[in-house]
């Protein structure tokens, strides 16, 4: 019998995790927030798909009622508060859980400013310039709005209706929306910041796949001063930052002993 995974598939890699492991003949159950991530796993024919918000409480119970072996976390880096709902709900649940966390990016720059937080964030670029740069996505951007009202902002989300409504609702206009999909190369990072005459740059850590290192070299190029959101620190019990990693503790004969 197949070892059943549920996967919170949260973003790009962590839906090209579920195809590596369902390919590995692994029962595989992904769990997406939007309808965009539902359709990219639809493709693959061997993946169930949960579409359907998941509480603590609820991912317990889904774990425990469909019997599954393990819990894959490879929701965003900086989705603190699903992965420690995952860890709780895997514990409860008896389960083993193993993270999955795309590596960091280290960069060679003395202008990148480290910082714990989206509200720190915004202060440290408001000292630092006043055209703003937000690649921070879209979540947390009612806290630059808020914050930087003295500063001229622009915006670079997902191109999709309900983050364009968002951006809209906080009063942003269109020439502060830069709406497009990455991955972005040096080459268009540098004309786009050159383009909104940017002064700071705001974004986090999410790696090479979140296109974090064309960022940082595009803003080298410039001469830009970055504020660097800090992923969050999270203990996990198990945490792998490659698929070999998971595949290696997925084939593990796991002992009562290992399970959180």
């Amino acid at each position: 019998m197949n070892k059943k995974i549920f996967l919170i598939a949260g973003t790009q890699d962590g839906r090209k995790l579920a195809e590596f492991l369902s390919g590995k003949n692994f029962d595989v159950t992904a769990s997406v927030v939007s309808d965009y991530g539902r359709k990219l796993l639809e493709t693959c024919a061997d993946i169930k798909i949960n579409d359907k918000p998941l509480d603590r409480d609820d991912l317990e119970k889904i774990l425990r009622e469909e019997n599954f072996n393990f819990l894959v976390d490879a929701s965003h880096p900086y989705a603190k508060n699903i992965s420690a709902n995952a860890i709780s709900a895997a514990n409860a649940a008896q389960i083993v859980y193993i993270r999955y966390e795309r590596a960091e990016i280290n960069f060679d720059y003395e202008k990148i400013f480290h910082v714990e937080s989206y509200e720190a964030a915004a202060v440290k670029a408001s000292e630092l310039g006043k055209n703003i740069y937000l690649t921070t996505g879209s979540r947390n951007l009612k806290v630059f709005v808020d914050l930087l009202k003295d500063c001229n902002l622009t915006v670079r989300i997902l191109p999709t209706a309900e983050v364009l409504t968002q951006c809209e609702t906080f009063g942003l206009t269109p020439k502060q929306i830069v709406a497009m999909q990455g991955p972005f190369s040096t080459e268009l990072n540098v004309e786009l910041f050159k383009h909104a005459k940017a002064e700071v740059i705001v974004t986090k850590n999410s790696g090479q796949i979140g296109g974090a290192d064309t960022k940082l070299e595009a803003a080298k190029i410039l001469n830009l001063p970055v504020v660097m959101i800090d992923r969050p620190k999270i203990f996990y019990p198990n945490l792998a930052t490659n698929f070999d990693d998971i595949l290696k503790f997925l084939e593990t004969d796991y002992k009562e002993s290992s399970k959180i």
